[in-house]
């Protein structure tokens, strides 16, 4: 009877568990496109080299908060040859 038991508790605790993490990553989701919003990207510039955030917020007479609200998913410290980064837009 204990063996029974025992065989019938493992698929569900890994149901249960699939779940919880199915429920999660749905919640995380979430959060992050609420946070991301549409853009609406105007004008775009390839990184050169040597270029970073601060030099293209520099050249192009742009601040930090608005870069970052126009590239949700830009990664200053990872700037690569030939991303695109977008310099003239909105976001909702």
């Amino acid at each position: 009877m204990a063996k029974a038991n025992n065989k019938m508790f493992i698929p569900l605790n890994l149901m249960l568990m699939l779940s919880l993490a199915i429920f999660i990553s749905m919640a995380e989701s979430r959060i992050l496109s609420a946070k991301t919003g549409t853009v609406f990207c105007d004008t775009v510039i390839g990184v050169e080299r040597g270029d970073t955030c601060s030099g293209i917020e520099q050249k192009f007479n742009l601040n930090a908060e608005f870069l970052d609200s126009i590239n949700p998913n830009l990664n200053c410290d990872a700037l690569f040859v030939g991303q695109w980064v977008c310099i003239d837009g909105f976001a909702n």
